[in-house]
């Protein structure tokens, strides 16, 4: 799993006046909760930092460096502006060992299926998925495999594989993928 590492500085003030402040010195207004409950930290972060961790679709945790200590983190919420996205402000989640926390995790999908070869069109419907797991067990993404995928078959959540200690919370029966027949083999 990728790990991004952040200098964090600490916030003295809050308010609209001064996250106005903050973000003119190309800095970005954060504040970091803890799983399970406890007292939130307020910081700021680089802004160009911010940028490799906010856009993409890969998950990644988060190491935050912040008054000597570091801070396992995911983000947990970003705020964009409405014109410009520009990021106005992060949330971050700091993980606690063996405390289980909510994630969004991109869905892969590995194989060929032989529904696609016989000239059907595959079909995401998903691309990603919630999962409830530990820092310990934390996945950068999960797979469905499609190999067993024939001419009009639709695959579930209930059909994606996980690693032991990670549970998927969407509802299992909710396609994830499809194989569509084309027109030219329905009339056939």
């Amino acid at each position: 799993m990728e790990i991004i590492e952040l200098q964090g500085h600490r916030k003295e003030n809050s308010g609209k006046v001064e996250a106005t402040k903050i973000r003119r010195n190309g800095q970005v207004p954060a504040v970091m909760y803890k799983s399970g409950g406890g007292e939130s930290l307020q910081f700021t972060l680089e802004a160009t930092a911010v940028r490799p961790l906010i856009f993409t679709s890969k998950f990644r945790l988060v190491e935050i460096k912040l008054n000597g200590t570091t801070h396992k983190c995911i983000v947990k919420d970003t705020q964009f502006h409405p014109v410009s996205e520009e990021v106005l402000h992060v949330d971050f989640l700091e993980l606690v060992p063996g405390v289980k926390f909510k994630a969004s995790v991109p869905l892969r999908f590995t194989g060929t299926a032989p529904g696609v070869k016989e000239g059907g069109k595959f079909i995401p419907k998903m691309r990603t998925v919630s999962i409830l797991t530990t820092p310990e067990k934390a996945v950068d993404e999960v797979h469905a495999d499609i190999t067993s995928m024939q001419l009009g078959d639709t695959i579930r959540v209930r059909d994606i594989t996980v690693l032991d200690g990670v549970e998927v919370t969407n509802p299992v029966a909710v396609p994830i993928a499809s194989i569509e027949v084309p027109r030219a083999l329905k009339a056939k």
